[in-house]
């Protein structure tokens, strides 16, 4: 897998596996960098393409820069240019984002994920004057886009403009976790008229993955990918090979261990506390990570809520 832009290869610079790791944290909620390094080996021991840190999973927007800086340092010196590392730069406007990119080459990273300016209202033209000024800040470091409209006031990144900035090098790519079948379709035929293959479409979707390939996505981002990242690489391979049956049982697999996220319960925790709580937790039981709390002002899962993710691993044939 490569990271070069989108614009200057004959195919999709960005493929495979590429796991949003979730942050490691001790029972104080700093960073826990040995807890760090063991999920960085768990990954790569997978056969995953890649890894993104200080995304959605990563609980980028609630680290401190410091905190930040440490997840950074720690993760490119210890994947020491094994796969590519690519580095959320999620912030609600353009200057602050621009710190995050700064920060992100500083540590030496091989690409940055930014996605639209969020709190305020933005007009699309605002939105691609947003990611021109941080691929031009950003250089030879492709910047990809991140459509996540749940987590952006509803603010959807059009096909069209995607595209467009692909054609014209500003983006090498999306990663599309809108949740929209038509939409991330799309995206795919569009880019197939535009002829800009190196334009790369990555799904976020962790329970239709093998949907997403067949449709002509180049990877895929789960943040399932944490607890059981050989699943979803044998997914890929499968369907790079053609053996539909061996993806979809293995899909199907998947499908039913995403209901750890249903595990918690919502009456007292937010959606994402229940998702990034399950994912921790079961890096936990797997003896991935020694502690599986989660940022404040999340709550963390009870000992029964994890309790009740050990039986979906243990259903899953991961324990």
């Amino acid at each position: 897998m490569s990271t070069r832009s989108g614009s200057e290869g004959s195919g999709a610079a960005l493929s495979g596996v590429v796991p949003p790791l979730v942050t490691p944290l001790t029972p104080d909620c700093d960073v826990d960098v040995p807890s760090l390094a063991r999920l960085i080996d768990h990954l790569l021991g997978a056969g995953v393409a890649g890894v993104f840190v200080l995304g959605t999973s990563g609980e980028g927007t609630f680290l401190t820069d410091d905190q930040r800086r440490r997840v950074l340092d720690t993760t490119v010196a210890h994947v020491a240019g094994a796969v590519p590392v690519l580095s959320g730069i999620i912030d609600a406007s353009t200057y602050r984002a621009r710190a995050l990119l700064d920060q992100a080459l500083q540590a030496g990273v091989d690409a940055v994920v930014a996605c639209a300016p969020f709190y305020a209202g933005t007009h699309p033209a605002e939105i691609e004057r947003h990611f021109r000024y941080l691929s031009e800040r950003a250089g030879d470091t492709p910047l990809y886009a991140y459509d996540i409209p749940v987590r952006v006031n509803g603010t959807k990144l059009t096909s069209d403009s995607l595209v467009r900035l692909g054609q014209e090098g500003v983006l090498a790519g999306v990663k599309d976790s809108s949740g929209s079948d038509a939409s991330l379709r799309r995206v795919l035929l569009d880019r197939a008229d535009a002829g800009v293959p190196g334009f790369a479409v990555m799904t976020g979707s962790e329970i239709s993955v093998d949907v997403a390939l067949a449709l002509g996505v180049d990877g895929v981002v789960p943040g399932l990918g944490n607890v059981d990242p050989a699943g979803y690489v044998r997914i890929f391979e499968a369907m790079t090979k053609g053996d539909l049956e061996t993806a979809r049982a293995e899909q199907n697999r998947l499908f039913r261990l995403f209901d750890i996220v249903k595990v918690a319960d919502r009456g007292r925790m937010g959606p994402s506390s229940a998702a990034l709580g399950a994912f921790k937790a079961g890096l936990y039981l797997r003896g991935v990570i020694s502690c599986p709390v989660t940022m404040f002002p999340s709550i963390p899962l009870s000992d029964d809520e994890i309790e009740g993710v050990r039986a979906h691993l243990v259903t899953a044939g991961l324990l």
